[in-house]
């Protein structure tokens, strides 16, 4: 494609076949949102770097934020909005709270957003 070409479809065939196979293959609106949502969470660049340490080992907040730099305030802010969103869990061992990762789907997502970053 050259520089000032625009790439617009300039048909005016509508291939009805195309469009009804990928209308029943998309998810419903709801599962759009849900996903939007989600990635909104990743858009923040504290709570990536939450999530990338965590992808690493369980840490408590103590750790966390001497990790990163910040307040245990901060962090316990972030690592409620991450429960809400379900990314992290926690565990209680007496009276330290470690946090880890939900599931490896969480992971995975981290892996390969720096896989396509780094492409």
């Amino acid at each position: 494609m050259y520089r000032n070409e625009r790439a617009v479809c300039d048909c005016h065939i509508i291939h009805g076949d195309v469009v009804e196979r990928v209308r029943e293959a998309m998810p419903d609106n709801q599962d759009f949102c849900s996903l939007a949502n989600l990635y909104k969470t990743f858009a923040d660049y504290t709570r990536v770097r939450i999530l990338g340490a965590l992808s690493h080992e369980s840490m408590c907040v103590c750790d966390l934020a001497v990790l990163l730099g910040m307040t245990k305030s901060a962090i316990s802010h972030q690592l409620k909005f991450l429960r809400g969103a379900n990314l992290v869990k926690y565990n209680k061992r007496g009276k330290i709270v470690y946090y880890s990762l939900a599931d490896s789907h969480v992971r995975d997502i981290l892996e390969k957003g720096f896989e396509h970053i780094r492409e």
